[in-house]
């Protein structure tokens, strides 16, 4: 809808300030403590799974070849990851903490961060071979020094391992991160979507209030011609006056009406015109028992009416006609309001009722909904509405 596109539009551009400024926010106040110990959990039960299997095909094929022990077993490694868990969570914790603004204060130390953890991958290996292997496996008879551990294969070993778990820490801390954006972004497309409501209501609650003062001036000025020269069919029609204003008050309230309810509400007020220009205005509306229980925009019909009353009776003395039709054609609703005009009538822009109709049907219905209002041959004038068919009720209207 237009309403809907223009709105989405101004929200784009805050929307993506705040997206990136508000990452911290997001993560810190959005996703609490036990919703990101659930996924880191279960993160990390399927990183300790992977490198076990993997360990355990690559030892598998390299002993085919050459026999021997190349990779830890499986249950020191996994005796491994849960050593490093408790630490996995403090670091991402610490993370989230921190945040990334400002990048050039907030970037050191992240990356410290998963230094920090990847390189207690090794201790954690050797703690859990101490507990659960042989410790003649991996004890080193005399005390390292400096020089033999950097000179031996120890040292590469531990920065493989770091180097692993450094980016394994990295896609732990992406998928909170991806997750935090994406729920920040359903965050602001239910807010977005109650300010499109929002916005939609008032719309239609201010094209409502042009209608009912518009309504109310053309039918006191109907009757203020009677009193003069007819008192009694004044009287007469100041009572079918409260009537209409009655439902033309209880008509507002509702987006929707049923389509006989519009009907009626029409009918009366011609009749009231009718009783002015008894000797000039002819109504032919369709039956209502034949019209089948549809919902349309409340006083969608009206301002077409009081425009066929007030153009068509302008301009000459000649008998009028309005002429209420309506056909289903399917899935659509096809409402005809169809007036007579001066032969010689020029047409101009559209009205103020008219204008009404377009906006309304363009807020509820966007594309699906269609109007014209042109003069057609003969000397009539045609203004046309086709919608949607809504048989189940107003909450289907809006898109």
């Amino acid at each position: 809808m237009n309403a809907v596109t223009s709105n989405r539009a101004l929200l784009a551009p805050t929307y993506a300030t705040g997206l990136v400024a508000g990452l911290r926010e997001s993560v810190n106040e959005r996703l609490k403590f036990w919703p990101v110990l659930a996924i880191l959990t279960t993160f990390w039960v399927y990183v300790t799974l992977s490198n076990v299997l993997y360990a355990a095909s690559m030892q598998a094929s390299i002993a085919s070849m050459n026999p021997g022990k190349y990779f830890a077993p499986w249950d020191q490694r996994v005796l491994q990851h849960l050593f490093l868990y408790p630490f996995l969570v403090l670091c991402v914790l610490a993370s989230l903490r921190i945040g990334w603004q400002p990048m050039w204060r907030a970037l050191p130390a992240q990356v410290g961060l998963g230094l920090l953890f990847s390189v207690l991958g090794s201790p954690a290996m050797i703690a859990a071979e101490c507990l659960i292997g042989n410790p003649n496996d991996w004890h080193h008879g005399e005390p390292y020094t400096w020089s033999e551990f950097l000179n031996g294969p120890d040292s590469a070993m531990w920065l493989a391992s770091a180097t692993n778990f450094f980016l394994t820490y990295g896609f732990g801390l992406a998928l909170l991160t991806g997750i935090a954006i994406y729920h920040r972004f359903r965050l602001s497309q239910l807010k977005s979507a109650a300010l499109e409501r929002a916005l939609t209501s008032a719309h239609l609650a201010a094209l409502r209030m042009q209608l009912s003062p518009h309504t109310l001036f053309n039918l006191l000025h109907t009757i203020r011609g009677q009193i003069g020269w007819d008192p009694a069919a004044a009287q007469a029609m100041v009572v079918q006056l409260g009537d209409l204003l009655r439902r033309l008050l209880n008509a507002a309230e509702r987006d929707f009406s049923l389509l006989t309810d519009e009907l009626r509400f029409v009918r009366l007020y011609l009749e009231l015109q009718q009783k002015r220009f008894a000797d000039r205005l002819t109504i032919w509306m369709a039956d209502l028992d034949g019209i089948p229980p549809v919902w349309v925009p409340s006083l969608i019909l009206q301002p077409l009416i009081e425009n066929a009353v007030v153009h068509g009776l302008a301009g000459h003395n000649g008998p009028v006609e309005i002429r209420v039709e309506v056909t289903v054609c399917g899935e659509n609703l096809l409402v005809r309001v169809i007036n007579t005009i001066a032969p010689n009538s020029i047409v101009g822009r559209d009205g103020i009722g008219l204008r009404n109709v377009r906006e309304r049907l363009a807020v509820q219905f966007a594309e699906r909904a269609t109007f014209t209002a042109t003069a057609a041959g003969a000397g009539d004038w045609i203004a046309q509405i086709r919608m949607p068919l809504l048989r189940d009720g107003p909450e289907l209207a809006v898109a």
